[in-house]
Parts: C-alpha cells; structure tokens; sequence
C-alpha cells in the first residue's frame, strides 16, 4: 500500500509528521512524501527542514494521499499547480484522499469537496467555502462513498489517520497504533472549537499565528 504525502516550503510539520507516525506503521505500508521537486523544504518558520524523496511524476497514483496545510499551501492553490494537478489526477484510482488542516484547499481547489461538508484549520473557513464546500467544525470529516476525509487543523490529523487505519485495516489495528504511539491526549486545558473560546485567548491565538516571517 503506497502512501503518499506531499510537503511544500512552509508546510505545517505536524500535519504531515502527525497522521505519518500513524500511517507508516499499517502493515504492508509505504510512506513516501512527494513533492515538486527532490530535496529539504523547510516548515512554516523555516526552522525545521523536510525532506522530499519523490517527486509527484514518480508516484502518480498513490493508494492513498495526504495533504498537509500550513501557510505555503495559499499559494498552491490555482487550478493548474503541480500539487493541485496532482491530487485531481490521483483521485480516481486512489483509495482514498485526505487532507489536515489547509490542505483541505487543496482538495478544493482539485473540485473535490464542491457541495460536501468539510473541515480544515478555523481561521480558512471562508476560504474552504469559497472553493464550493460547506465548512464545520468537526474534528475530522468522512465521505467514505467517495473516498474523501478532512481532518481540522494540525493535531486533527492524528485522529484522522486512526480512524484511516480503521477503513485500511481494522479496527484491532488502529487500536494497537494509539497503543503503540501512546496517544492518550490529556492537554492540560480543555479543548473548544474556535466559535467557544473567549476573546483574549483568540486574540493571542491569532498573534501568535501572524507570527511568521
């Protein structure tokens, strides 16, 4: 089973690292990340680098693609870039297509999600929208008929992949992934949508996201 994750300069790592950690220990599982070109992109602040190993020529039709968000995915998004391209173009024959966070537009941007609930990180609802989609803030999104699933922002994806490595394997088996990562998410404050949390921990959450060179 060939899975495929795409990483594009100023990617969100986790989105990408987080569902890989869960994905890459399904049996019988390859994990490649794809890109435009071979070689180290560097994430959201360009402090950590990651490295492509195939281009998107070389695996054109994956069982199974991941999209992950981040800042650089905004200027992805025209109907005739290579990852949109991409992802249209392995649609038809993968098993399925999933995204995390921004990624999702991308998914969109491809005609993807046009009519479907979705999800992605709370600050690109609009922007999902826009691309034909009907944003929620549901931690992860499935339209199993079609092979679509949309994980929320960054953290999201890991849900996501466990609930993917149900559909793939069983349920015994992702089960035995959250068991072997430890994934018991304990976060030290409650967790709300965007739409419930108070105005000071939204502003500092948006200072904290326009953050960024």
């Amino acid at each position: 089973m060939n899975i495929a994750i795409p990483l594009f300069p100023r990617v969100t790592a986790l989105d990408a690292i987080g569902p890989y950690e869960v994905l890459q220990r399904l049996p019988n599982a390859t994990v490649t990340f794809v890109g435009e070109q071979t070689g180290t992109v560097r994430a959201d602040n360009g402090f950590l680098g990651l490295c492509v190993d195939a281009t998107v020529d070389e695996l054109p039709a994956p069982d199974i693609v991941l999209v992950p968000g981040g800042i650089g995915s905004f200027a992805l998004l025209s109907p005739d870039n290579w990852l949109v391209n991409w992802v249209r173009h392995a649609y038809p024959t993968a098993r399925f297509v999933t995204s995390v966070c921004t990624g999702a537009l991308v998914l969109g941007a491809a005609g993807l999600l046009t009519g479907k609930t979705a999800t992605t990180h709370w600050t690109s609802y609009a922007v999902l929208e826009n691309f034909g989609a009907l944003p929620t803030e549901e931690r992860f999104v499935e339209h199993l008929t079609e092979r679509l699933i949309t994980a929320a922002g960054v953290s999201a994806g890991i849900d996501m992949a466990l609930r993917l490595a149900e559909l793939l394997v069983d349920e015994t088996a992702a089960q035995a992934i959250q068991l072997a990562i430890e994934y018991t998410p304990k976060p030290p404050y409650a967790g709300t949508p965007a739409s419930g949390a108070s105005s000071e921990v939204m502003q500092r959450a948006l200072e904290y996201l326009a953050v960024r060179p």
